[in-house]
């Protein structure tokens, strides 16, 4: 094998950065600076994730239903499910909360109760008004309060399934945020300042517990969440990191050290944030602490070499120039291949997972260079390492480890293979079992209180996610009675779906003006026949023009031209999986109902969005790790101009991949976006070690004459500790992940950790017996 990197050019680097100590340092302190200074861009995003690219035609449909009838998800719902609740004391307390609501700039309309109004026949002027159900002078009578109570939930099937439930007592109230705040910093204005507080002045009050949901209070309260736990990664990747290497070197400057150039790190990756203006995310926030826990393992490499050669031969100089010129080129490789299982995520067409991508694969790359000139720099200015500041390289358990290592490969490479075969033969079964499944909300944290009211709602409404369908009729006004009766018949289907909620729309009007043309007798509660049609169309027709604030919820669900028709539901929080089959319900029926010459009929709304772009977004993610390994094959195969020792790279290092897939199968952990976050990213990781391990055997081997088993097992001497210390950090680095309290973190640093695991015992056993078999032909030439 033919020496392929020119020492020359890694020397002079050397010389540049010893040479130009204090000077690289101040560049160092300005770039910090600078960038220290971009962090007062940085904000909480205020808008939800999209999975999809603008341009997809899930996106498309999507913004054309907004464009027609305005932002979905601006409902906040409160509930209550207490027996006291119609009482004088308990409503008084309703009243005030809702009522002060209402006056809310920040709210359009409260459909409540509390000021709620049923229709009327007016039988002297023969048309239909609005009246409100309460007379709020009579509230204090608590038999007046048991007979509303009667009344709604006996003859008023209107409001069944959107503010009470008749089964279990519960109550509820729709709070419609105005849509131009929804997805601004006012929108936490007013749920934390305003909201939440008087949501607490009521229970104190009333001595009664209210449950919140809806999508701005979930977005809201989950982001307030998520700004809480960057402090704790931080903090718990910092406090992780140092005490394993301290633990390790057994030196207090070396663990300052490397201390000091993860917090720079820390000022660069949340600097390069606000340089771009990306918004903290439920990715972007970990970027920080997922350099700390990257580049604590240069720190390993160089401090280690640095030792190393100190050990040697006690020559500072020298051993700063070749920890240098030595190492530098194996950890441009190793930091490479991290910063591409990065960048992959770029091209998969995702902002989200855009903006994750490049930040953390320029970071990767920072401080990776910021690693290089500190570590020598800094123990320019130190004193010769201390004998006890070595005593770690001869440590009886690493020793032993290396002992242990090289007899294996040596004498049971079969015994090695075996186990791999094995190894992969599980994991093959385990990922037969595997499922592609994510929800929106199932990412969220489950011990936080919202998750608890969204299981109450899912309860009580069957859900708070927004399912529409929008109805267009090519061909003359959507409301005629034709029309109506195929929305019937498709809102029949949706109401025979256990996982959704009532659905609304214009038709539920049109029964709620028959049952009032019919004294309000809920016998009636259908839509009108062909003798009923001509006087309740009409008049449903006339409350299109109504221009009151919360006399007219019907104009929400006729557009303003007549021609489209919306129907909402809402869902539980069901997988993907099971969303995929209720979508290919409801289009088999649309398809039998509406004939596509006369309607399109488009299926919408957050939760079908969701699933398409998690569906889409695994497919891209598969995609981008295929490109990320082909991609490092590539980057390998230059530097070592060898297709076995790139093929015993790939080979040892997707076995790890493999069992986690096979763990997740055998676990029941579904595929979803993140947890095939995963693969990419332990992919880029453990192949550093790797590289590391292929550019050492190469460096002996030209040092010993070609000589094989004598090269690979100085490689495994000397790469075998940096590969156990850094393979220690990293899976418990990544471990700090699994104390978030959002499902897919936990399951990123989890599944990481894992993958990390199993890649340093292939990386010590398999590699080596791979490349000793590949070079099976030259070792048999040598004398043991």
């Amino acid at each position: 094998m033919k020496k392929r990197i020119n020492p020359g050019f890694w020397e002079a680097v050397a010389r540049i950065i010893l040479k130009n100590r204090n000077f690289i340092l101040g560049i160092i302190a300005a770039i910090t600076i600078f960038l220290g200074w971009q962090c007062k861009n940085l904000a909480m995003t205020y808008t939800e994730a999209n999975l999809l690219p603008q341009k997809h035609i899930v996106n498309q449909q999507y913004a054309d239903f907004l464009d027609k009838f305005g932002e979905e998800g601006n409902l906040v719902v409160i509930g209550v499910k207490d027996n006291a609740f119609f009482t004088p004391k308990a409503y008084a307390a309703w009243n005030e909360l809702m009522g002060s609501l209402k006056k809310s700039p920040d709210v359009e309309l409260v459909v409540s109760l509390n000021d709620l109004k049923k229709l009327h026949k007016d039988t002297i002027a023969q048309k239909f008004e609005m009246v409100p159900l309460i007379d709020q002078n009579r509230t204090n009578d608590p038999a007046y309060l048991a007979a509303i109570k009667d009344e709604l939930f006996n003859r008023l099937p209107f409001y069944e399934g959107l503010l009470f439930n008749k089964q279990s007592g519960s109550i509820r109230s729709a709070i419609y945020l105005k849509k131009s705040i929804v997805n601004t910093a006012e929108r936490k204005t007013f749920i934390v300042e305003n909201l939440v507080p008087k949501i607490e002045k009521f229970e104190k009050a009333a001595n009664i517990d209210l449950r919140v949901s809806g999508m701005p209070y979930i977005r809201t309260i989950n982001a307030e969440n998520m700004k809480g736990e960057i402090g704790l990664f931080i903090g718990a990747a910092l406090l992780t990191v140092s005490v394993i290497f301290f633990f390790f070197f057994r030196s207090f400057r070396a663990t300052f050290i490397s201390i000091g150039i993860l917090l720079f790190g820390v000022v660069w990756s949340f600097g390069t944030l606000g340089m771009f203006h990306y918004k903290i995310t439920i990715l972007t926030a970990i970027v920080p602490p997922l350099i700390i826990v990257i580049g604590i393992t240069n720190c390993i490499f160089l401090i280690n070499k640095y030792q190393q050669e100190i050990k040697i031969h006690h020559n500072q100089a020298k051993a700063l120039q070749r920890v240098i010129s030595k190492i530098g080129v194996a950890t441009l490789m190793t930091n490479m291949t991290t910063a591409i299982g990065f960048a992959t995520f770029m091209i998969t067409g995702n902002d989200l997972l855009f903006e994750f991508g490049l930040v953390t694969s320029i970071n990767v790359i920072s401080v990776y260079l910021l690693t290089l000139m500190v570590v020598p720099i800094m123990y320019s200015f130190m004193s010769v390492p201390k004998e006890k500041h070595l005593y770690h390289l001869s440590k009886n358990y690493i020793s032993s480890l290396l002992d242990w290592v090289e007899k294996t490969v040596r004498t049971k490479r079969t015994v090695i293979y075996s186990i791999y075969g094995l190894l992969l033969v599980f994991s093959v079964i385990g990922v037969s079992q595997m499922k592609v499944s994510g929800s929106l909300i199932g990412e969220m944290p489950k011990s936080a209180s919202f998750f608890k009211d969204i299981l109450f709602f899912e309860k009580e409404f069957n859900g708070v996610m927004p399912l529409e369908i929008m109805i267009h009729q090519k061909k003359g006004k959507a409301i005629n009675p034709k029309t109506l009766e195929k929305v019937e018949e498709l809102q029949q289907t949706i109401a025979g779906i256990p996982e959704l909620s009532k659905p609304v729309s214009v038709v539920n009007f049109a029964k709620y003006l028959n049952q009032t043309y019919y004294n309000g007798n809920p016998e009636y509660y259908q839509l009108p026949n062909n003798n009923e049609q001509a006087f309740v169309l009409t008049y449903a027709k006339s409350m299109m023009k109504s221009k009151g604030k919360g006399d007219n919820l019907m104009k929400s669900y006729v557009d303003s031209t007549a021609h489209y028709i919306r129907i909402t539901t809402f869902m539980k929080d069901i997988g993907t999986d099971k969303m995929a089959l209720i979508e290919k319900k409801l289009r088999a029926k649309v398809d039998e109902v509406f004939p596509k010459g006369n309607f399109e009929v488009t299926l919408t709304g957050k939760a079908l969005v969701f699933q398409k772009g998690t569906a889409y977004l695994v497919d891209n993610l598969i995609e981008s790790l295929i490109f990320a390994i082909l991609t490092i094959a590539l980057l390998m195969a230059y530097l070592f101009r060898s297709v076995k020792m790139v093929m015993a790279s790939l080979i040892t290092n997707v076995l790890p991949l493999c069992i986690t897939s096979g763990l997740m199968g055998y676990f029941g952990i579904p595929l979803k976006p993140s947890t095939i976050l995963v693969f990419s990213i332990a992919f880029g990781i453990s192949v550093d070690n790797a590289i590391q391990f292929m550019a050492k055997y190469r460096h002996d081997l030209i040092q010993n004459d070609g000589r094989v088993k004598k090269s690979i097992f100085s490689a495994i001497r000397e790469t075998g500790i940096s590969t156990f210390y850094t393979s220690i950090v990293l899976i418990f680095g990544f471990a700090i992940f699994t104390v978030s309290s959002f499902s897919g973190t936990i399951a990123l640093g989890g599944l990481i950790s894992v993958t990390l695991l199993f890649a340093m015992f292939a990386n010590l056993l398999v590699l080596p017996a791979l490349v000793l078999t590949f070079e099976k032909k030259r070792a048999k030439k040598e004398l043991d």
